[in-house]
């Protein structure tokens, strides 16, 4: 079952919003999911979530939790 790269960008967030997930899994996960198929959109919100984790290293603070909404719901939403 192949499962899309927006499909396994929402899991890999929803995991990190839960606490499963650290900053650098979530990182790899997403570039494993070849965000660059991803609709213009998309990888615009993608784009701006990688650069933040960058950014934020291993801390999980408040904006990056915000980020990472709003990458889910850019995502989920469309």
């Amino acid at each position: 079952m192949s499962t899309s790269p927006e499909d396994r960008i929402v899991n890999v967030l929803s995991r990190w919003l839960a606490g499963h997930v650290e900053n650098g899994e979530l990182h790899r996960a997403i570039e494993e999911s070849e965000p660059r198929r991803l609709a213009p959109v998309h990888a615009e919100a993608v784009e701006e979530l990688l650069a933040k984790l960058e950014e934020s290293g291993s801390e999980r603070g408040g904006d990056l939790e915000k980020v990472v909404r709003e990458t889910l719901e850019a995502l989920a939403i469309g």
